[in-house]
């Protein structure tokens, strides 16, 4: 699995210049009603680094098989995901998570997700602001054609 990627077609900037980022991860079907609830009630000291490290507009959905999908908006994933690396309630709260998922052979969860390319953006269909900026994904549907 890919930590994450940087190349451009994975990247659209929001309105506030914030880029957003989707990914995927894996939780084992028969942990998910467990996950859920953990997610119900975040530490708050978490909560709070996380908004404090970069990451907004941050959600998870979750499919009846396990399927994971997160949402970001940051002004860099890579720097979001470094600020947090460097606090301790992070390492705790990988830890504690790192038993919900499948596939990540000792990854933290966090640094183990698969980073999904966006192949649609409304707002950019229709050349309103806060669509972020053309990609190269635009071009390869263009030449899928």
């Amino acid at each position: 699995m890919k930590r994450f990627n940087d190349e451009p077609e994975n990247i659209l900037m929001t309105a506030d210049e914030h880029e957003r980022y989707a990914f995927r991860l894996q939780v084992a079907p028969e942990r998910l009603a467990d996950y859920t609830r953990r997610h119900a009630e975040v530490w708050p000291e978490m909560l709070q680094a996380l908004h404090d490290s970069g990451w907004h507009g941050y959600s998870l959905f979750a499919a009846p098989d396990g399927l994971l999908i997160g949402y970001v908006e940051a002004a860099s994933l890579e720097a979001a995901q470094a600020a947090m690396a460097r606090t301790d309630v992070n390492t705790r709260w990988q830890a504690s998570m790192a038993e919900f998922f499948t596939s990540l052979d000792g990854t933290p969860p966090d640094e183990g997700f698969e980073l999904l390319t966006q192949v649609f953006n409304l707002e950019a269909q229709l050349g309103l602001p806060g669509a972020g900026r053309r990609t190269t994904t635009d071009t390869i549907t263009e030449e899928a054609s």
